[in-house]
Parts: structure tokens; sequence; C-alpha cells
């Protein structure tokens, strides 16, 4: 097809008074050409061709009430189809339903802001990352943010269970200096263990009792709705999104080192939503006063089995403890870097953290006397020896008098 300024300069020259043939050697088009577009006023219209048959024009009126139901599943469609004696393929049915599949959206939502100091946002996000030996590993990280200041809390675990929470929960608290009032959470099992028959949560009893201790009411959102926790889930995301991908650490604790750092320097960062820094909008919290150490200290431990040969298992590594308390139930804590074992009250050994995996650390005189009392921490009950008495040795005729006499 020839341009519109082709077209008008044709005309130019045939009002010139040339000739066809001389048109021809002008422009380079052939003469049928030439001829079609000085005939057409303007540019001729191609003629339309005829539409083919296709095997899905007899079932498009059924197609058009599966699409008015809000069907537009390919997929779907095409199973339902042929149940009706369509032999054609999946991508006519793509074709068709394309321009008349609605655009992609999201539903709207409210937004909501909270008053300061109110509420604070809590979740687990399980990351990913390559270890040394190039295999894929899967790591979870805690995650809580206040509502008004959107100040952040990260920390990276071994495990989600309910005593990693309490501690990564504590630890946040602190970080953040202060104790909101409400708890927003969804379902998770760590801390809800199902849906009473009121449709209440019913929460993990030490987790309940954790936050009756600080002064906290925890909450739940509902079902599929994680835009409830709204903030949280965008952290989450940008972590996973942001701060994992080529990250290098050497072991969980190096990596909560640099989590650490990475938070502080999101605080201290103009925030997209409020325009503000959340470190300059915490002062604005009003945050309830944190316990006491005493008071949340029994929430750090967590209690373990001493093996017979002395050691205890905690996130993976073996610590030592003095034999004497093998078998018995103790207690242990991580504080500051340091795995503390206890045994009732009283503190039985210590040990700096270590975050590689199956590690052995021994304790010092650790086996100390374990040979001479024969591996037993208390003395084994044993038979008391009688003294021995000589026996007087009678004749036989001495009885027989007796029973004479007595006859």
């Amino acid at each position: 097809m020839l341009r519109s300024g082709t077209v008008i300069r044709l005309h130019e020259l045939q009002a010139s008074g040339k000739s066809i043939r001389e048109i021809m050697r002008e422009t380079g088009h052939s003469r049928n050409t030439i001829r079609k577009y000085l005939r057409a006023d303007g540019i001729p219209e191609p003629n339309p061709r005829k539409k083919r048959a296709s095997k899905l024009d007899p079932y498009k009126s059924q197609l058009d009430q599966y699409l008015g139901r809000g069907i537009f599943n390919c997929e779907v469609l095409l199973r339902l189809l042929k149940d009706q004696g369509y032999s054609g393929g999946i991508t006519i049915i793509k074709d068709y339903v394309k321009p008349n599949r609605p655009p992609k959206q999201a539903p709207a939502v409210q937004r909501y802001e909270t008053p300061p100091g109110r509420q604070a946002q809590v979740d687990w996000k399980i990351c990913e990352y390559v270890d040394l030996n190039g295999e894929v590993r899967k790591i979870p990280v805690f995650a809580m943010v206040l509502g008004y200041s959107r100040m952040t809390y990260m920390e990276f675990s071994k495990r989600c269970d309910i005593h990693s929470f309490l501690r990564c929960l504590m630890n946040a608290l602190e970080y953040f200096g202060g104790v909101p009032k409400t708890m927003l959470t969804d379902q998770m099992k760590t801390v809800i263990l199902g849906m009473g028959d009121d449709r209440k949560p019913r929460w993990h009893p030490l987790f309940e009792d954790f936050a009756a201790a600080i002064g906290m009411i925890p909450k739940v959102c509902r079902v599929r709705r994680p835009q409830t926790k709204g903030k949280v889930e965008r952290s989450v995301q940008f972590i996973e999104q942001n701060f994992m991908p080529g990250r290098q650490f050497t072991d969980l604790g190096d990596l909560n080192r640099q989590v650490r750092q990475w938070c502080d320097e999101q605080n201290r960062r103009i925030h997209g939503t409020t325009g503000e820094r959340p470190i300059d909008r915490l002062a604005h919290e009003a945050l309830g006063q944190l316990p006491t150490p005493e008071r949340w200290a029994k929430y750090r431990f967590e209690p373990r089995k001493v093996s017979r040969d002395g050691f205890v298992s905690y996130d993976g590594v073996r610590y030592g403890v003095p034999w004497r308390y093998s078998g018995r139930e103790v207690k242990v804590r991580e504080v500051n870097g340091h795995v503390e074992i206890y045994y009732e009250k009283q503190l039985i050994a210590q040990h700096e953290k270590i975050y590689r995996s199956r590690a052995l650390v021994m304790c010092q005189n650790q086996y100390t006397n374990l040979s001479t009392s024969q591996g037993y921490a208390h003395p084994r009950p044993q038979g008391i020896q009688v003294p021995k008495h000589d026996v007087e040795v009678r004749s036989l005729d001495v009885y027989d008098r007796l029973m004479e006499v007595g006859a």
C-alpha cells in the first residue's frame, strides 16, 4: 500500500498532463498500481477477506454464556466444550476469550492508620539462601513492625517454635524500648492452637501467659486477609526481595548482625508512606514500660534433658554439662551471645553461642571423677555385712535329756 504522500504526487503528475508511462518512469511503480490509485478517491481500502469458518463457531453462543458467568479459565472452557462435542484446540479458545477477559484487579481495601502505641504487627517468613555446597536452604525470619512509627525489627532463627517466637519477641520489644497495647498476628500455629466453638482463638498457654505478664493484648486477623496486617507483610516481602538476594554470611550470628544493621538503616530513612523517619516517630509511640528482667526471665528458658554422656542439644549444637547431671531435666536460655544451662536455680554450665550445626562443645571438667564413681552421681545402695558370732556346739544327748525332763 502506498503512502498518502505518494498518492498525492501521483495525482499531481497526472494533473500536469503526464501520461501513465511517464509517471511509471518517474515513480518506479507499476502501471496497474498507478491506475488503481488514480481511479480511487484517495487511498483505496483493501478488499476484505472472507472469514474462514472455525470449529469454535457452533459453540460460541455457549462459550459466551460461560464468559458471562465469569468463567475465563481456558483449560476449564476447553473441558466444558469438549463435553458438548467440541473437537478443536485450546489456542482458538484463548484468542476468543482474550478480548473479553476483564483486567486483573485486586479488591479495594480501606486504609487503616493506628494511633501511637496502639498496635504492633508480627509475622514469620521463610527465606531461601544458597549454602557453601551450592544447595538451597530455608531459614525463618521473625518480623515485627510498630503500626504508627513503622519501626521494624527482624531476626533470623533456626526454628519457628513457641520458644524461638518468645525469644525474638522479647528481643524486638527491647529494641523498641517498650510494649505496645496490642499485637496483631495471623493464625500462625506458633501461638494459636486453633479456634474454639465461639470462633475465638485458642492461644498457646505459654504465649497467653507471657502476653498477660507484660500487659499486651494479642489479636488475630481474619483468615486469608493478609492486608489486615499489611505493614509487616510489606516488610517481610522487602527483606525477601531486597535483603536476602546475593547476601553473603558465615553463620546465623553473622546474618543476624547484618539484619540488625539493615534495620537500623531502614529505621533512619524517610518512610515512603509517612514521609518521616521511623526513629523520629518512635518518640511519639507512647509504648508501655518494659518489664523488669526478672519478670520475664522465665520465658527465655527452654526445657531439655541431659544425655547419658553429659550433653544438652540446643539449636543443633551439643553443649556439655558436668557428668553428674546426666539424664536430668535442665533449662536452657540464650543471653547476650551465650548459652546458659541451669539445674533448678543453679547455673551448671555456660558456653559461647555456636552456630555451626552438629558441633560438640565440651564443658570444663566435664568428666572429673567419672571413673572413680563408676558413672554414678550418688553412692549405689549396697548390702550390709553382719558380724559373725560363734555358736556353741553341743552333743545331741543334751537335747534328749531336756526332752525327758519336759515329759
